[in-house]
């Protein structure tokens, strides 16, 4: 017995494409059905750890700022509430305006000298030469050590009796300098730590960013007579513009919440001449033996408010640069 095949019958094959057709789109209509639940499967690892690691610390923290907790009341849990008492109290502070005034001069030259001097490195590195590689990773070390191990060195050369620093200048006939224990110098010491500390932070991302500037642009510019300085501002230094906005940006955050270089060396003195917010709120909970822990709480979230609002004036330009 022979059986029909699909060329004897026209009618059929039809019948298989309308069979399979549908089967393939409900297998396609299963797969975009099932696609939100793939998505929020990935997505769940992060928001654990953005609940568990961000949203719980700031609503803990915002908790902290607005009762009154002292020892016995953090292990108890019976702490009063005191609404904005405690930001009120902070901002009152003879303190205050001082590690406010600390604050702005330790970030606004920590960050104008990281990002000067990380983007001179990054255009001399652009030029690629012998040892070039092994030159720029060396200037990743202070970025790789213990940040006690660099303020320990800073304060051991910053020292003012056997400090490699002064030794150094009184071969050149300059007088002994009391960089950590006199008010005056103190906060240039803890700057210079601090800017050492981040030239290797800007130099990666700047020349991370110096990469994706088309080389023919510059052969351009030299082909029209423009010289290494003419080239730098209106070529690379415009180009590098978003680039230079997320370092900035990033780099004022981590220098907003700087604690360790400065506790390291200082521990806010003398006299409060580097103690910053950060400090402040540091010493407040954890560096007097008598914790303080909303005040300090209410100290490092107005920290917060300060680094949000940097944040939305540079999401602000962002959107106006991309619209215009």
């Amino acid at each position: 017995m022979s059986f029909p095949t699909l060329r004897e019958h026209p009618r059929a094959a039809d019948d298989t494409v309308a069979v399979t057709v549908p089967a393939a789109a409900r297998r396609r209509r299963a797969h975009r059905d099932g696609s939100p639940w793939v998505a929020a499967a990935f997505a769940a690892p992060l928001v654990v750890y953005l609940v568990v690691f961000y949203l719980w610390p700031l609503v803990r923290s915002i908790d902290l700022s607005i009762h009154d907790y002292t020892v016995r009341a953090f292990v108890q849990g019976d702490a009063a509430f005191v609404g904005v008492d405690n930001y009120l109290a902070v901002i009152s502070s003879p303190t205050f305006g001082p590690a406010l005034a600390n604050t702005a001069v330790f970030v606004l030259v920590s960050l104008v000298f990281q990002y000067a001097i990380g983007l001179a490195l990054a255009v001399f590195f652009r030029s690629h030469f012998p040892l070039s590689g092994v030159l720029r990773g060396l200037f990743l070390v202070p970025w790789l050590l213990p940040l006690i191990v660099s303020g320990s060195t800073w304060s051991w050369m910053l020292n003012s009796d056997n400090g490699i620093i002064n030794s150094v200048l009184g071969a050149f006939g300059i007088g002994q300098i009391n960089w950590l224990t006199s008010p005056d110098t103190a906060m240039t010491a803890v700057i210079i730590a601090n800017i050492w500390l981040g030239i290797p932070f800007n130099l990666v991302i700047l020349y991370s960013g110096l990469q994706n500037i088309p080389v023919e642009l510059y052969e351009a510019a030299s082909l029209d007579g423009a010289g290494p300085w003419r080239q730098f501002w209106s070529i690379t230094f415009p180009l590098l513009r978003p680039v230079s906005a997320i370092t900035l940006l990033l780099g004022l955050v981590y220098t907003l919440k700087v604690v360790d270089i400065i506790w390291i060396m200082t521990r806010g003195g003398p006299a409060d001449a580097t103690t910053t917010l950060a400090i402040w709120s540091y010493r407040e909970a954890f560096g007097t033996g008598q914790p303080d822990l909303s005040p300090a709480a209410a100290v490092g979230n107005i920290l917060i408010v300060i680094a949000l609002v940097f944040g939305f004036v540079y999401l602000r330009a962002q959107r106006r640069q991309e619209n215009s």
